[in-house]
């Protein structure tokens, strides 16, 4: 039973699953190895790897459908993979900049390791190897800063005369190696400021909090 069951299976299917587990191992690679032991956030690994996974079953399965096409392959094909790159543009939450990169990268391998029929193994596994070097070289020269918003009493402060005693206020206050502080909107009637603060951290990125671009306005009640 199991021999017909395996007689069904065509030989470009077989090959496929072998770029597959290769897109996987290199997917699971970027988002364990590199990005979740940096930044911690479950919610981006769990989102990365889904996607990966499904990318690459959706443009392997789009490419039979459309060889039966005749010469609108390309055409079909082009209009699929500008579908599958909008959803880092169309999304609900702000993204980070960093995890819209691996999510960019994660996509890009995705669908390289599933149109990859025709590419030699070894050249495709090379591909791959040569991505996860530079993911690793990036983040070993480029330290990462943490950016948190502040709503602040002290507006005396905020003077470019007075900067110094903004940030050793802020150090004291908050505890935090604070680098550099950007002054954003002044509420005169209340006597409040936001104040954009970046500093470093052992584990840039581990909490969501950081990656808080803006406040809504119950945040500011």
């Amino acid at each position: 039973m199991l021999d017909n069951i395996f007689k069904g299976i065509t030989e470009d299917y077989f090959a496929m699953l072998i770029r597959f587990f290769i897109s996987v191992l290199v997917s699971w690679i970027i988002i364990d190895r590199l990005y979740y032991r940096k930044s911690k956030r479950r919610d981006f690994y769990f989102t990365f790897m889904l996607i990966s996974i499904a990318i690459f079953f959706l443009v392997f399965f789009m490419i039979f459908v459309l060889e039966d096409m005749k010469g609108k392959a390309g055409i079909g094909l082009g209009i699929g993979l500008f579908g599958i790159f909008s959803i880092m543009r169309y999304r609900t939450d702000t993204m980070p900049v960093r995890e819209m990169t691996y999510l960019f990268v994660i996509i890009s391998l995705a669908v390289v390791n599933a149109l990859a029929s025709t590419m030699p193994l070894i050249e495709l596994i090379i591909t791959n190897v040569l991505v996860i070097i530079a993911i690793i070289v990036c983040e070993w020269r480029l330290k990462t800063e943490n950016v948190k918003l502040i709503q602040y009493d002290k507006i005396e402060l905020i003077i470019p005369e007075r900067r110094e005693e903004l940030i050793d206020d802020l150090k004291q206050r908050t505890g935090l190696d604070i680098t550099k502080v950007e002054v954003g909107a002044i509420d005169m009637l209340r006597d409040m400021t936001m104040l954009r603060v970046h500093y470093r951290s052992k584990d840039a990125g581990s909490n969501s909090v950081d990656k808080m671009t803006k406040l809504t306005r119950q945040d500011l009640q």
